[in-house]
């Protein structure tokens, strides 16, 4: 099996100590004993270099669990919530043609999307987090993504409708604008509260409208608007 690593012989890929693939054997064991299921996620998981997604102080810790600093207060979200999001989005639909992420931040989740669906739309608004993440998915070779510059609330209308929507920062309500680019059938993944508590949400799009499962407890930056450059 071809995979990013035997792939890429770039030794800042391939990590040594810390980021090694050994210490990634064990967040995948560790992902198994939380829950998660699904092999070709945890697969994908394993062969992307989740530590070249933060800065070289952080390398070290890129594969514990736990949430880490990307700058312009955004945060790499900790491995099973990216794991656990992954597999909820495809769960029930695991063949998807165009994936909406909103929120593309250091570039890791896209990265494991752009692996698992067929073409990933994903939308930044802080411009030198979208040119770091175009930077890691270029170095790891992967293209089947474009992104956008704007206020995620917006989504990516001139591409939709998306078979699914993924959503890593939350608002106290789902937009409205990102339930219109839902194809029916569609399933969007989204995490809904204000500061003291949220809950992640699967919505699915079905012929009698939408429908709502409230899953977990989650904690997430807030949905912002507006752009910053």
């Amino acid at each position: 099996m071809v995979t990013l690593n035997t792939m890429i012989k770039n030794p800042r890929i391939q990590g040594i100590g810390m980021t090694s693939r050994r210490t990634r054997e064990r967040m995948i064991d560790r992902l198994r004993v939380q829950g998660i299921r699904d092999c070709k996620i945890l697969e994908t998981l394993r062969n992307t270099p989740r530590h070249i997604f933060v800065d070289d102080a952080l390398a070290s810790r890129a594969y514990e669990d736990t949430a880490l600093p990307i700058g312009y207060n955004q945060t790499i979200s900790q491995p099973y919530i990216v794991a656990r999001m992954t597999e909820l989005l495809l769960e029930t639909k695991p063949n998807m043609d165009k994936v909406l992420e909103i929120g593309t931040g250091c570039g890791y989740q896209t990265a494991i999307l752009a692996q698992l669906v067929g073409y990933v739309y994903s939308v930044e608004r802080i411009m030198p987090l979208q040119k770091k993440a175009k930077q890691h998915l270029y170095d790891l070779r992967i293209r089947k993504v474009d992104y956008l510059h704007s206020d995620g609330g917006w989504g990516w209308p001139e591409h939709a409708p998306y078979d699914g929507i993924l959503v890593s920062a939350a608002p106290e309500e789902v937009p409205e604008l990102l339930l219109e680019q839902l194809a029916p059938g569609g399933v969007m993944i989204i995490p809904v509260g204000g500061s003291r508590s949220q809950e992640l949400h699967r919505i699915t799009y079905t012929k009698e409208g939408f429908q709502v499962e409230v899953l977990e407890p989650v904690s997430f930056v807030p949905f912002l608007s507006g752009g910053v450059s």
